[in-house]
């Protein structure tokens, strides 16, 4: 186990009755970061790995020992069809958003890399491939993390500037972040609304907090969403909510996470369609890429 495992204590309290009483950018009271996860071509697969991924448009928890070639296809629906299906969307209201990306998923569809540069959205890191981290050895994931900056910078030209695990960061990866040194934020917990800093042995980190409570995964588990609807009324709600929630206490921040593979497909995008269109016509709410939102952060509340 990691000499830094039991230094990371749980903060139960963080801001406590009192956040910090911010205004975004323009005014702006609820800044929503929508995060756009690309994975198809990085998830684990019988050919590269002697094991088949169980997230692909049904979650198998005991996949059979064979190449599973219905998962596999699932994968490519989402780079072949459902990232170009969400990217018209995001073109066509002239959105910002995150693009949580693993680098082999990028290296494997390049026009996805050219997409990004060329409308300015930003890259969250998002692992060499879809790898599972919790119980990985630190010099295997020490070895990924560097590999896959040294990939990123090859493909987009620069390095990503904040770091979000797949699922469940290991006992190592806050250390393994804090001693690569490049990051301007990390994003695995989710334990928070708004941003906050973390001594981490004497290094103060940014945290931009991630959630997985709005996010199409739910799709795949129970209870979960069942139709498009689902979806669309779970973020309204959280929307309006948090906008009555900034008056009294100010700015709040919201992520929402999709992937291409399961918003992509077009009843699942409908759904996106109408919480973007309620976004736009609801004062005080924007979206922000979540490099915005940290610099803006550190900025001001640092």
């Amino acid at each position: 186990m990691s000499a830094f495992a039991n230094d990371q204590t749980r903060d139960f309290v963080g801001y406590g009755p009192t956040p910090p009483s911010i205004t975004w950018p323009g005014g702006v009271r609820l800044a929503i970061n929508l995060v756009l996860n690309y994975e198809e071509g990085a998830e684990y697969s019988w050919l590269d790995d002697g094991r088949n991924d169980n997230w692909g448009e049904y979650n198998i928890p005991n996949s059979p020992a064979v190449r599973d070639l219905g998962t596999e296809t699932h994968f490519e629906y989402g780079s072949r069809a459902g990232v170009w299906r969400l990217t018209r969307l995001f073109d066509r209201y002239e959105i910002p958003v995150t693009v949580s990306a693993c680098a082999v998923a990028l290296q494997k569809n390049p026009a996805v890399v050219e997409w990004m540069a060329a409308r300015g959205h930003d890259l969250l890191g998002h692992g060499l491939r879809w790898s599972e981290y919790s119980t990985m050895p630190r010099e295997e994931e020490e070895r990924q993390l560097h590999e896959a900056i040294a990939l990123y910078k090859k493909l987009t030209g620069k390095r990503p500037l904040g770091w979000n695990c797949r699922s469940f960061p290991s006992v190592n990866t806050r250390d393994l972040i804090v001693q690569e040194g490049g990051f301007l934020y990390y994003s695995d917990p989710c334990n928070d609304d708004l941003p906050y800093f973390l001594d981490h042995q004497g290094t103060r980190l940014l945290v931009v907090p991630y959630s997985k409570t709005l996010n199409d995964s739910r799709y795949l588990i129970a209870p979960g969403y069942s139709n498009p609807r689902d979806f669309a009324e779970d973020c309204r709600s959280a929307i309006d909510y948090m906008i009555g929630e900034a008056e009294e206490t100010g700015g709040r921040m919201l992520t929402i996470g999709v992937h291409a593979r399961w918003m992509g497909q077009p009843n699942r995008a409908s759904g996106l369609r109408d919480v973007i269109e309620h976004v736009m016509k609801t004062p005080g709410v924007a979206f922000m890429r979540r490099e915005d939102i940290a610099r803006y952060w550190i900025e001001h509340h640092g």
